[in-house]
């Protein structure tokens, strides 16, 4: 799949959601103030959120899909990176607001003051909330994985801390609507503890993302399989001085290569492009190599044989 493809199909699936989730986010919010539940207006916030990210991702999209140039040899991919970012820092500042709403509550019972009791109307759109946002995570997550695109997943992630939002919240309303008005402060209570949830989901996606930023490698098996394909592809071939990274949503692996003394320079270049091939098969088609053939004499651990 190209960039163009693969970033018209990821664009694709995000309209979706923010569509679906501008929908969702205006039912929750008639819910909250027609429900007279706190929880449930800070799901809806949470909702309006997601929307927010979707347009996030959509920009990202559409400047990450361009072709490298001359200023960006590279290409655009540290665009997706960027967005992951942004939706993480989107997520923390939910998550801060629909705590700090929370423990106002919950201070305001403890001082002797009132919060009205939610309406079933609350507790139904909670329900409804859970199965639209988990078919979201799922539908966006399985998107994301087929095509390698960080942003892409961490809007799924986004879709999944909702549901768990909607969870907390279903909890929360249906204490505090079964168990009578002495039990209300288990709508804000509610609030709190996913708030938490939110924050260990928005964390995991910053590191994530901030490790991308520092050209974290991806990892000793990557470079494992990096040897066995070289080898696989040309027997006397043994790759060396390996280093990896992640560009948005493609690899980026630059190596040097042992290779027979006596080789002319066709042969190498032969050798060394079915390589790359070999590893684009593997890694993906946009994945960028780089390969510095060395004559085998120069192999201190792996002397050619007199």
């Amino acid at each position: 799949m190209d960039l163009q493809t693969r970033s018209s199909f990821a664009r694709d699936i995000t309209l979706k959601g923010m569509i679906i989730n501008t929908v969702l986010c205006a039912v929750k919010f008639a819910a909250g103030v027609w429900g007279r539940s706190s929880a449930m207006v800070a799901d809806a916030v949470h909702s309006l959120s997601d929307s927010l990210t979707d347009i996030v991702v959509l920009v990202s999209l559409k400047f990450s899909a361009r072709p490298a140039d001359k200023e960006h040899a590279y290409g655009h991919g540290r665009f997706e990176t960027m967005a992951t970012l942004v939706i993480a820092a989107a997520l923390l500042a939910v998550g801060a607001k629909i705590l700090y709403n929370g423990l106002t509550d919950i201070i305001r019972l403890a001082e002797g003051g009132t919060i009205a009791r939610p309406h079933a109307i609350a507790l139904w759109t909670a329900v409804l909330s859970i199965i639209v946002k988990e078919w979201l995570y799922r539908y966006t997550l399985k998107a994301a994985k087929q095509i390698g695109s960080s942003a892409l997943e961490a809007n799924a992630w986004h879709h999944r801390s909702d549901a768990m939002s909607s969870i907390g919240t279903l909890l929360g309303i249906g204490g505090a609507y079964f168990l009578g008005n002495k039990w209300t402060v288990l709508d804000p209570l509610a609030a709190v503890v996913v708030s938490f949830f939110i924050f260990e989901v928005a964390w995991n996606i910053l590191k994530s993302a901030a490790q991308e930023l520092l050209d974290k490698s991806l990892g000793t098996q990557a470079e494992k399989t990096i040897v066995q394909i070289c080898r696989q592809a040309e027997p006397a071939a043994c790759a060396h001085h390996i280093k990896t990274r992640k560009i948005g949503g493609y690899a980026c692996l630059e190596f040097h290569i042992y290779l027979p003394d006596e080789w002319h320079l066709k042969h190498v270049h032969d050798a060394t492009d079915k390589m790359e091939q070999a590893l684009q098969q593997a890694f993906g088609p946009q994945t960028l190599v780089t390969i510095h053939p060395e004559p085998a004499s120069l192999d201190q651990a792996h002397p050619p044989a007199k």
